[in-house]
């Protein structure tokens, strides 16, 4: 891995004088520090900015169908390489290492599906041709350097979404992975200009939040961010003077309700996949859970039990499918949530504190008898933890689906299609389920409301965001 990275740096490296700070790389797993990167600084993101502006005028240049075929052969290298690079994402994030494996097959899926559909999407559209009078035309020009600042606990997904389609409608990017999967994502550019992207025209930029302080002090034309609230409004307000395009996919306090006709059985063992899978550190994780009073006993018992059988430890075992936690921090949290759900009267009925052993690793926890007036009900859990309500009936459900200053995605668990689709179209989300959770697809829009974010993602919606529209009002002469 360090040899990649070495050669990464070499290709990148500017004539700063400035004095290297380094960034270490910590196993979440042992919370042991596995190597120390070079990070970048004030300097050297001014001269990789340049880099990726003169890169970009050239990358336009290149047709569309062969930039197709580059990213083609991308695809093909994650598919080459899937197990080390599972590996090297395991080791720096703790994710589950068959988890990983998923998310590179899943990434590749997407690669793929973007080559097949961006030259369709961003081909000339002509709105009107009326005779020998005039013609109107829509074309679809690239932003230009787009500032990609991505996030760890889906490194794959949530950095491809950006670059992939960023790069193959003509724009350069500037790629700050999280410091939490550095090397993944590092190891990203290094396979993206194994495949053919001219050097430049993507540019790893290292660090932490200050190095992503930093591209922002640069014209960009584009910044797209996945990460929390608090970061989102920040990026904002420091993109304000710049007038260029924003994208935030933030946080989620991502609801369901489970109506009295279900399976129990099947619905207790989606759910519990769509709260704990990835430890539960997932944006559309689901994290409040309504259930109807007449099955809220029975629902609970079998959820407990599903949850229970969770095999915890080490994130390289393929048996495993609960890891630490990335982040260290989050662990306070965690434990802020269980004391203050304990204190006002919720039943812990498992878990609830952190394993003491070398790590970052929580014990999957679950409580009943929650209510609103808890944190873990309203504010962002981001781990392993979930709280389940009882109510009345649908209408309670609803009521307290709606209570929540995010907007990520909600879901309905029912055999009734019609009263899942009146629950599901009063709530203000980008993406809502019927008997399904966790679930995200490249052919459908990925999109927050609220404080989960502006923008969107994926889809052809997530194709065009990365151009910008010129009309073409022709009339020929006569």
């Amino acid at each position: 891995m360090l040899r990649h990275l070495f050669k990464i740096q070499r290709k990148y490296k500017s004539t700063s004088t400035h004095e290297a700070t380094k960034l270490s790389i910590i196993n979440p797993a042992t919370g042991k520090v596995t190597s120390k990167i070079e990070a970048d600084n004030e300097a050297s993101v001014a001269h990789k900015f340049k880099l990726a502006t003169s890169a970009q005028k050239n990358w336009l240049k290149v047709p569309i169908k062969e930039r197709v075929s580059i990213m083609r052969k991308f695809g093909t290298l994650l598919l080459k390489h899937q197990q080390q690079l599972a590996e090297t994402t395991t080791s720096e994030t703790g994710k589950p290492i068959q988890q990983a494996l998923n998310e590179i097959k899943g990434t590749i899926n997407r690669v793929n599906w973007f080559c097949d559909n961006v030259e369709e999407v961003v081909k000339n559209d002509v709105v009107l041709k009326d005779g020998n009078q005039v013609t109107e035309v829509i074309e679809h020009k690239p932003l230009g350097i787009v500032a990609n600042i991505s996030a760890w606990n889906y490194p794959y997904f949530v950095g491809s979404n950006v670059f992939v389609p960023a790069l193959l409608t003509g724009n350069s990017v500037l790629y700050k992975a999280s410091e939490y999967s550095t090397l993944t994502g590092i190891r990203l550019v290094d396979l993206l200009l194994e495949a053919g992207i001219p050097a430049g025209t993507i540019v790893p930029v290292i660090g932490a939040g200050d190095i992503g302080a930093e591209i922002l002090k640069h014209p960009v034309n584009g910044i797209f961010f996945t990460g929390s609230y608090a970061t989102g409004v920040k990026i904002s307000e420091a993109a304000a003077k710049n007038l260029c395009k924003v994208q935030l996919e933030l946080g989620g306090k991502d609801p369901t309700y489970v109506h009295n006709d279900v399976d129990i059985k099947v619905a207790v063992e989606s759910l519990a996949d769509g709260a704990f899978y990835n430890t539960g550190q997932s944006c559309c994780s689901v994290e409040r859970i309504y259930v109807h009073q007449s099955i809220y006993d029975n629902f609970v018992n079998q959820f407990v039990e599903t949850v229970r059988s969770f095999k915890v430890g080490d994130p390289m075992s393929k048996e495993t499918y609960i890891g630490p936690l990335t982040r260290p921090a989050q662990i306070a949290v965690l434990e802020e949530q269980v004391k203050d759900a304990l204190s006002k009267g919720a039943k812990l009925q498992i878990g609830g504190k952190r394993i003491q052993k070398e790590g970052n690793f929580f014990e999957p926890t679950v409580f009943t008898e929650v209510n609103h007036s808890m944190e873990l009900m309203r504010e962002e859990s981001f781990g392993p933890i979930i709280g389940i309500q009882r109510v009345a009936d649908e209408i309670e459900g609803l009521s307290l689906m709606q209570d929540t200053q995010y907007g990520l995605t909600a879901g309905v668990y029912s055999k009734n299609e019609a009263l899942a689709q009146n629950i599901l179209s009063q709530i203000n989300s980008g993406t809502v389920y019927w008997n399904c959770c966790d679930r995200v697809s490249v052919r459908l829009p990925w999109s927050g409301r609220k404080h989960s974010g502006v923008g969107v993602t994926l889809s052809k919606e997530g194709i065009l965001t990365f151009t910008q529209p010129r009309a073409w009002h022709l009339s020929f002469p006569k």
